[in-house]
């Protein structure tokens, strides 16, 4: 037995144990997105295949594998599914565009050295497809924002029926700058964590602070975790929003329909 299948079973018991069946459902969720973004990377390779278009798929499947799987369809999970999608699709264009300017596509010369017995001439769009790294590298953030958001409202509309959707809608905004902190402070120290010995490479070679922050590899993953906190921030009006809007809108009808005289 090897050490990722004993971390594997390990995973799998302390999720079965503490999640019960909502544990194994996030268990089993976590190898099917594996699964989608593997096979969106072979059908990547294709160079005919639109890149951007192909993740905007996998983050909807993903999306809807994490929300609907393992929380089932209703409103909570619906709401942050749209909620989800909306913020992906305003950022597209944007993520684009920054990926182009800022010259973040392709390999850095600290990658060179591993490179030089390859090709390079593959046919792929390198602009596209580091924008697909960097929006599939968000999805995981914002759906996490985004049923943070649609969860709490669905109960606070359930204890209070007759909140109004204005009040509502500042519920879900308040929920959202507590979770805002923490989640921009996880992509951050993520980063950090995951590059540790990149900064200490660094280091020993001498580079000076400039040297670090123009580096490529250094400014990709910074715009990575700048663009996930720009759609967490961004994810949290948007589920507010919609939330308010839907779960306020039965009360609304019945006062349509049976105005006071």
């Amino acid at each position: 037995m090897n050490t990722l299948t004993l971390l594997a079973i390990i995973l799998f018991v302390l999720m079965a144990w503490i999640g019960g069946k909502k544990g194994i459902k996030s268990f089993i969720a976590l190898f099917i997105n594996f699964l989608i973004l593997i096979l969106t990377v072979i059908i990547m390779n294709d160079p005919n295949a639109p890149p951007v278009l192909l993740t905007i798929i996998a983050c909807g499947l993903i999306s809807a594998v994490s929300l609907f799987f393992i929380n089932d369809v209703n409103n909570k999970t619906v709401l942050a599914f749209f909620s989800t999608i909306v913020t992906i699709v305003g950022l597209i264009f944007f993520i684009i565009i920054m990926t182009e300017q800022s010259m973040i596509h392709g390999f850095g010369e600290e990658e060179s050295d591993e490179l030089t017995i390859y090709s390079v001439h593959i046919g792929l769009n390198f602009v596209q497809i580091a924008s697909s790294v960097i929006i599939m590298s968000t999805i995981g953030a914002i759906v996490d924002t985004a049923i943070s958001i649609t969860s709490p409202m669905r109960e606070i509309r359930e204890q209070n029926p007759d909140i109004s959707r204005k009040d509502l809608f500042l519920a879900g905004i308040h929920i959202g700058r507590d979770i805002l902190g923490t989640s921009t402070n996880t992509l951050f120290f993520a980063f950090f964590g995951g590059y540790m010995g990149l900064i200490i490479w660094f280091k020993d070679l001498d580079y000076s602070l400039g040297d670090i922050v123009n580096a490529k590899v250094f400014s990709d993953e910074m715009i990575t975790i700048l663009t996930s906190g720009m759609g967490v921030a961004l994810v949290i009006p948007v589920a507010a929003a919609m939330s308010a809007y839907y779960l306020t809108r039965e009360k609304t009808k019945e006062i349509d329909e049976h105005p006071k005289k």
